[in-house]
């Protein structure tokens, strides 16, 4: 009799009482349909900005797109014949030298952090350092990599060069690349560490034959962030690799980048190199749309 009056009232089952369908009329349900709203129009205005830059970039620089803007240099001043093919070129080029130098230091700092340091005093100055330098402004790695580098004449008695941009771009890499290559490791189970110590496996084979391989996925994504972030920065490269209207000769003179060819082109009282720079600037966001779309593509591996 107890348990009866727990299910039942006034002869009347609880779920009888109070059916489940959502009822419009209810205050809790128009507050909830208030404040989902709200969050959706807040959503849309934090996208609108991004779909802008897309529309009119596309709009401006779509149109220009052919054979002669990869293939031509800039024309000069008062012309208007010419193209953009020796900025992409100098954007891969320092691009892949940045990659080079980031990746084995950056994918080493990660590994010291999460597999050989005993989380004491260094390993936390590191960490905080990685930490402090992920926002540090990008004009400050210009101008460290011109005082060490591009002064100093370094390389072989050669100031700005591609070698001095691709290292600034390595310095703004460094932080994502150690991040991800730390916290893809520790997503490694312990038990395959385990597994190798008990057949014997030392620590070194350990890490490159089974917690390696295991964080590839993520570690590529950092890497695939890091390079599509790099390859747009402008105010490291003003410092480093300067520019040049010329196809480039070797890593070790001043060289070409879209980045800085916007910049330079944009503010022309030249309608030709304006519409050089719409066009640099349509290609550039192609190019780094691809590189986060890759890495969208490599996260999701890992959850297949």
């Amino acid at each position: 009799m107890g348990k009866q009056s727990l299910i039942t009232y006034d002869n009347t089952t609880l779920f009888e009482r109070r059916p489940l369908h959502f009822d419009p009329n209810l205050r809790r349900n128009r507050l909830n349909l208030l404040f989902t709203s709200i969050a959706g129009i807040f959503a849309a205005i934090a996208v609108l900005p991004l779909l802008l830059v897309l529309f009119h970039v596309l709009m401006q620089g779509g149109r220009l797109i052919s054979v002669n803007l990869f293939t031509q240099i800039p024309p000069p001043p008062g012309l208007d014949e010419g193209g953009i093919g020796n900025a992409i070129i100098g954007t891969i080029l320092v691009t892949m030298i940045a990659t080079l130098i980031a990746i084995p230091v950056g994918v080493g700092g990660g590994i010291y952090l999460s597999e050989y340091s005993s989380k004491g005093w260094f390993a936390k100055f590191v960490s905080f350092g990685n930490d402090i330098l992920a926002g540090v402004p990008s004009i400050i790695s210009g101008v460290f990599v011109y005082g060490i580098v591009v002064t100093t004449r370094i390389f072989f008695d050669q100031s700005y060069s591609a070698v001095a941009g691709g290292i600034a771009l390595a310095v703004l890499m460094l932080p994502t690349v150690i991040k991800t290559t730390e916290e893809g490791l520790k997503l490694v189970p312990q038990e395959l560490r385990w597994g190798a110590y008990g057949v014997g496996a030392s620590k070194f084979v350990t890490v490159t034959r089974i917690t390696l391989p295991s964080a590839f996925t993520p570690i590529a994504t950092g890497v695939v962030l890091a390079i599509a972030r790099a390859a747009g920065e402008t105010a490291p490269l003003i410092f480093t690799a300067l520019f040049s209207p010329f196809w480039q000769e070797d890593v070790l003179s001043p060289i070409a980048t879209m980045s800085v060819l916007i910049f330079n082109f944009a503010i022309m009282p030249y309608e030709a190199q304006n519409e050089l720079a719409w066009a640099a600037s349509f290609i550039l966001v192609l190019m780094i749309l691809a590189a986060n779309l890759l890495a969208r593509w490599i996260s999701r591996l890992a959850r297949v």
